[in-house]
């Protein structure tokens, strides 16, 4: 499926912009502070940016994603890692053959069904080393019980890039049904082309069902919060320690592979 922001790499980092890498710097403090080894997979690694700064912090990173537009973009213009294509809902990348496994920015919700979230992490756990972390961030389930404060109302935003100014309006609906939170976005811009519609989707997972499918799996849950993180308000700074709470729209994991298992 064509993904106007996936399928234009460049036109993904204008939108999203991250200059001082707060994503892959939250992950490398994970990592440092739970002692993780050097070999690091960064699935759903997208642009590449965050696989590179962890690279930069002297680990050997691979990034893997779906989209070879993304690869691509990501070998160009950010070099040093190793970049695959595999799929996080299932994918063999060698067993034993990392430290950690990083998954960030909801990427773990494409895994829509029981199923799907099984074969990530029966995927992780191959592939990671006994004692192994994985560490991700994501969307809150648990946010959207009896909230409805991001749903429903339309949020535009716009910006320009390359002298075409971009606007997208978005719009979020809960489908309790399927425990799926679905997204529509129309993209217009002021170059003559026409509008884009965008549907995607992310499952909705509660921490308490995180936790039985993880440790389902063989992991023990180290952290699990709502913040401080990449994501959330007031952004995480270094030195923050995580917090207790898992109420805030943002979840953040940090799970180690049980190596008597």
């Amino acid at each position: 499926m064509h993904n106007l922001l996936t399928d234009n790499p460049a036109l993904y980092e204008a939108r999203f912009p991250d200059p001082d890498r707060l994503a892959g710097r939250w992950a490398e403090d994970c990592l440092r502070r739970h002692d993780a080894g050097p070999q690091v997979l960064d699935l759903g690694c997208g642009t590449g940016r965050d696989t590179a700064h962890l690279h930069r912090c002297g680990r050997s990173a691979t990034g893997a994603d779906t989209s070879e537009a993304m690869l691509t973009h990501a070998r160009t213009r950010h070099p040093g890692p190793a970049y695959v294509h595999a799929d996080l809902r299932r994918f063999d990348l060698g067993g034993d053959a990392f430290d950690a496994v990083v998954c960030l920015d909801s990427a773990l919700l494409y895994c829509h069904t029981n199923d799907e979230l099984d074969g990530f992490l029966a995927s992780c756990r191959r592939a990671l080393v006994p004692g192994g972390l994985l560490v991700a961030e994501m969307r809150n389930g648990a946010y959207f019980l009896g909230r409805a404060d991001l749903l429903d109302v339309p949020k535009v935003d716009s910006f320009t890039w390359q002298g075409t100014s971009y606007r997208s309006t978005t719009t979020l609906t809960v489908d309790r049904t399927a425990q799926m939170l679905r997204r529509v976005r129309l993209w217009t811009s002021d170059d003559g082309t026409e509008p884009v519609e965008q549907r995607s989707a992310w499952r909705l997972l509660f921490p308490q069902e995180l936790r039985r499918f993880l440790s389902a799996h063989g992991f023990d849950v180290l952290e699990l919060h709502d913040g401080p993180g990449p994501r959330t308000e007031p952004l995480w700074s270094e030195g923050q320690l995580p917090g207790s709470t898992a109420d805030a729209d943002r979840l953040h994991l940090v799970a180690r592979l049980n190596p008597l298992v």
